[in-house]
């Protein structure tokens, strides 16, 4: 079975992330089966001193998977590497909060075959970051020649993630 669309869990409802609970002082319940994460690279590029740096913004608070954050990493790095020799890239969320799925049979005639529950507590499905409203997903640090290419490479991650995003130029005073 393929992925849910991402419109099911986009919005932060109010409830606490779903990550692992401390039981005891010494002791933590870690919870079982939870997938892999696609997002393995968080930082990429040339570490040097660059005097601008560009930041990819979320309007509105949202919750971003895993695989969306991994799309918009290698659609920028993909992007920016073509375009210039020197930038530093970095992810500044982690998919720490645990998306849960109640499988329920999806065949013709399944009210028959399968009544389903209220309020499921589900299975571990997928990893999400919890960003609030006007915090940066992605830094992308170049020379100011090279501003209007990475304008491009954000624009092109902004288009991968599920909330409306806004780039911000800011000079790095050395």
């Amino acid at each position: 079975m393929g992925l849910r669309p991402a419109r099911i869990y986009r919005n932060m409802d109010n409830k606490r992330p779903y990550t692992r609970r401390a039981i005891k002082v010494h002791k933590k319940n870690y919870i079982k089966g939870v997938p892999g994460m696609k997002l393995k690279l968080f930082e990429m590029g040339v570490k040097k001193d660059y005097n601008t740096c560009l930041s990819l913004y979320i309007k509105n608070n949202a919750q971003i998977r895993h695989n969306a954050l991994e799309a918009a990493r290698v659609a920028s790095n993909s992007y920016i590497k073509k375009n210039t020799n020197f930038f530093f890239l970095k992810v500044m969320v982690f998919p720490h909060h645990i998306l849960r799925e109640h499988a329920q049979a999806a065949i013709a005639q399944a009210d028959r075959f399968y009544q389903g529950m209220a309020h499921p507590f589900g299975k571990p499905k997928s990893t999400a970051a919890r960003v609030r409203s006007h915090k940066a997903v992605i830094k992308l640090y170049v020379y100011k020649e090279n501003i209007e290419d990475a304008k491009i490479a954000l624009k092109r991650a902004g288009m991968k993630l599920p909330a409306s995003t806004r780039i911000t130029v800011d000079d790095i005073a050395l």
